[in-house]
């Protein structure tokens, strides 16, 4: 079966401007740019040391001293890419021309409440913007959304990501000591693409606990998203397990009335060098028939550093109007921190007491 996963790419030249120099630029944003042939026209940074050593490693012609000397030397068509900590979107994008095209890096504020302020901003600007939530194009959600659209699977009634590895934290200093670290930080994907299969869920528990060993505000979460009697979507994530490879898991699982697919999600095994990423999908070997057999597709790319091609791309392209719908704007991404904010509510408000019973 050929299943289309692969991003479609910009038509139209679109230089790119980088704002933030930190290690996932290095490793993620500026490969996946060079891959697609995008040309990135600069980069400014705060340290600016930072912006010229990437400059240098990626011939990238222009280093600019802040925002506003990057906007000044701008060509007209050009792409912002903001990829710095959520307390500085806001004045980055005051400083933005009215009108541009804008990739915001994830999450879209601290809370909901910023995230709000972040919509507002874009709005009054006019800005096509949307959110860096890139796991919505990497290549295995990518073949699974082809998959379910066709009909594959038939009905959706379960949905599940299981992460159990070893994060190793001190590799993101910058987000480590956050107050709200893995909700916000890294099940917000996970949301943000369930989000994108099934829409808004009706209501949503949650529960992210500490390690008694680590001085994170949490690395382990449980969120359940209800979108009604027949669907189960749950997201279970625990960063602390020491013990080993042996039974690491990295999944997202489809379960339709039709048939299955699985995605193991090989990057955040082993990390930060990773396993190979495998995509499977489950059919009856006969129609009618409750026997079915599994089919091991094989995928260029992964989660890092090519879905970011795709996140990009949708921009570009929905700027130039050869994509319909902008897919992660900041309008859409406000439906993912209304969850996120949901989670963070229902683990403060804990469950039923058995002693109220």
């Amino acid at each position: 079966m050929n299943i289309p996963y692969k991003p479609l790419l910009a038509e139209t030249e679109q230089p790119i401007i980088i704002i933030g120099a930190s290690g996932i630029v290095k490793d993620a944003h500026l490969p996946a740019y060079e891959m697609a042939g995008y040309t990135v026209f600069g980069i400014t940074n705060r340290t600016i040391s930072k912006a010229y050593d990437l400059a240098k490693q990626f011939k990238i012609k222009h280093v600019f001293e802040n925002v506003a000397e990057a906007v000044r030397h701008a060509p007209k068509n050009a792409v912002y890419d903001i990829t710095v900590l959520p307390d500085q979107y806001i004045e980055i994008l005051e400083q933005l021309p009215d009108g541009a095209a804008v990739l915001i890096q994830k999450p879209m504020g601290n809370d909901l409440t910023q995230a709000r302020e972040i919509v507002a901003v874009c709005e009054r600007k006019k800005l096509v913007a949307a959110i860096n939530f890139q796991l919505r194009f990497a290549s295995f959600v990518s073949a699974a959304r082809y998959l379910i659209n066709q009909g594959m699977i038939g009905e959706l009634y379960d949905l599940e990501f299981k992460v159990t590895v070893n994060t190793p934290w001190e590799l993101f200093p910058l987000i480590k000591e956050h107050p709200r670290l893995e909700i916000l930080f890294h099940s917000v994907h996970y949301i943000d693409c369930i989000r994108s299969f099934l829409g808004d869920p009706h209501s949503v528990m949650a529960s992210t606990a500490k390690h008694p060993l680590k001085k994170l505000s949490s690395s382990r979460s449980t969120i359940i998203l209800d979108y009604g009697e027949n669907k189960h979507v749950v997201i279970n994530t625990n960063h602390d397990h020491h013990f080993g490879p042996k039974h690491e898991e990295s999944y997202i699982k489809w379960e339709g009335t039709k048939g299955a697919i699985k995605a193991k999600m090989g990057l955040l095994m082993n990390y930060p060098d990773g396993l190979p990423d495998v995509f499977e999908y489950a059919l009856p070997i006969k129609e009618g028939e409750n026997k079915y057999e599994w089919t091991k597709v094989t995928l260029e790319g992964s989660w890092f550093p090519e879905a970011f091609i795709g996140a990009m791309s949708n921009l570009m392209r929905f700027k130039e109007g050869t994509d319909e719908k902008l897919s992660a704007s900041v309008q859409d991404v406000l439906g993912t921190m209304k969850v996120v904010e949901a989670c963070y509510i229902s683990n403060k408000s804990g469950g039923i007491s058995l002693n109220d019973l």
